[in-house]
């Protein structure tokens, strides 16, 4: 299969060699970049990339705004972040997929790397995205603070290869500073979709990863608010054995837990629960 490559990017100056440096079979690069004030553009643009501009909204904005102007070469497009990597194994993969008229998009597992080691258990693999797919029949919708394909499950199909996800390639500084804005949009997606009826039998029975680990989260906004990080730290550490990816397990899990009481705190406060933060006016002077 042929593809063109959709990167969304601000200030990835630092990821975007590396990305690139993976990409030199393609013929057709399209970078969305939202404001970036390091080099980003430039080392786009020094890598033969075309460069379209556009203020961040979401994910979803930026992905189907490509989609609607970029002007592809190709059919099917490849959706990358600038701290995403391709691998030798994903494109041979990628260059033996036949398009079929069955499907208009894939699910791509992702290898989520911490000081410098794959997080294969306490990553959550395999975990899914919907990466791959036409230029003209996918479309995303944002919910919390990702994207989701807009399209029905028998559309859409499994890649067999992973991508490498440098979710800290800026420093865990910034990973927290960002999760802190994910919380909130978790949050407020949760108070807006406060139940799944199905979300235990999902979980437990469902047809593909990806829906069983949504019926996940959902069941976990309906535990009570000061056990869900606890939860969260003991699911990924020892349910999922994040013990055996050593001290990058240890460190994500704890910061998953972090995150969890995050989003669970605003969420808490989201559903009017915590009465008002607001100063009260003054007292007028008599």
């Amino acid at each position: 299969m042929k593809v063109s490559i959709l990167i969304l990017a601000h200030n990835e100056a630092a990821n975007l060699p590396s990305c690139l440096a993976a990409l030199t079979w393609c013929d057709d690069i399209l970078v969305i970049d939202s404001g970036s004030t390091d080099d980003s553009v430039a080392i786009a643009q020094a890598h033969g990339c075309r460069v379209m501009h556009r203020p961040f909204d979401n994910f979803a904005g930026q992905r189907n705004f490509g989609l609607d102007e970029g002007g592809f070469k190709h059919d099917w497009i490849l959706h990358l972040d600038a701290d995403e990597v391709v691998t030798p194994a994903f494109l041979t993969t990628l260059e033996a997929l036949q398009p079929t008229e069955a499907l208009d998009a894939w699910r791509v597992p992702f290898k989520t790397m911490l000081f410098g080691k794959w997080l294969r258990h306490a990553g959550m693999w395999p975990a899914y995205q919907v990466r791959l797919g036409h230029a003209k029949r996918l479309r995303f919708v944002q919910v919390g603070h990702g994207q989701r394909e807009a399209l029905p499950t028998e559309r859409v199909g499994d890649f067999p290869e992973a991508l490498l996800h440098y979710s800290f390639s800026h420093g865990l500084k910034r990973w927290l500073d960002k999760h802190v804005r994910y919380a909130a949009d978790e949050a407020a997606e949760m108070t807006a979709n406060p139940s799944q009826p199905d979300a235990l039998k999902t979980a437990l029975f469902g047809s593909d990863a990806t829906s069983r680990r949504r019926a996940v989260k959902a069941l976990a906004g309906r535990m009570p608010l000061f056990w869900r990080p606890f939860a969260r730290f003991f699911y990924i550490y020892i349910v999922r054995r994040g013990f055996l990816d050593g001290r990058a397990g240890l460190a994500y899990a704890f910061m998953l837990g972090t995150y969890e009481a995050m989003t669970a705190i605003l969420a808490f406060e989201a559903a009017g629960r915590m009465g008002s933060n607001r100063m009260p006016p003054p007292e007028t002077a008599a």
